[in-house]
């Protein structure tokens, strides 16, 4: 599952955007949506990987057997899109970078799995050495 957010954050980067891509699955693991931040590539600063992967996910049913996969830890935006439709599990490739809602998301009774995905890492902490103004935007600082 994964690989699916890997190719996305790939797919970012060489759009000349921020390297951080996400899948949204069933409990099955059949790929519902995938997407990627698009936020420098069309300006607009809610397009973050897990909302793009969400959208393009369609209405559920419900969203408690569903997973998030996102190669970095959600921002607070990402987190409360996961406790605001009940996903109930998310799965991390990295928290190095940012650790985003993390424990919150923890604390909340989701299921918080993190990889510690060393190419998750290493491709994120290259895109922020080469960009540190566009990276700060996108956190917000």
């Amino acid at each position: 599952m994964l690989a699916v957010a890997i190719e996305e954050a790939w797919a970012g980067l060489s759009e000349g955007g921020i390297p951080i891509g996400a899948a949204l699955f069933d409990g099955d693991g059949k790929l519902l949506g995938r997407g990627h931040n698009r936020r420098v590539q069309e300006n607009d600063p809610s397009i973050h990987g897990e909302t793009d992967a969400f959208r393009k996910a369609g209405r559920q049913r419900s969203y408690r057997n569903t997973i998030m996969v996102t190669t970095l830890a959600p921002c607070w935006y990402c987190s409360g899109l996961v406790r605001q439709f009940g996903i109930g599990t998310v799965v991390v490739g990295e928290s190095v970078n940012f650790d985003g809602g993390v424990e919150w998301l923890r604390e909340s009774g989701v299921t918080v799995i993190d990889l510690n995905s060393e190419e998750c890492v290493e491709m994120l902490a290259a895109y922020i050495a080469a960009n540190p103004e566009a990276w700060n935007e996108d956190i917000g600082e």
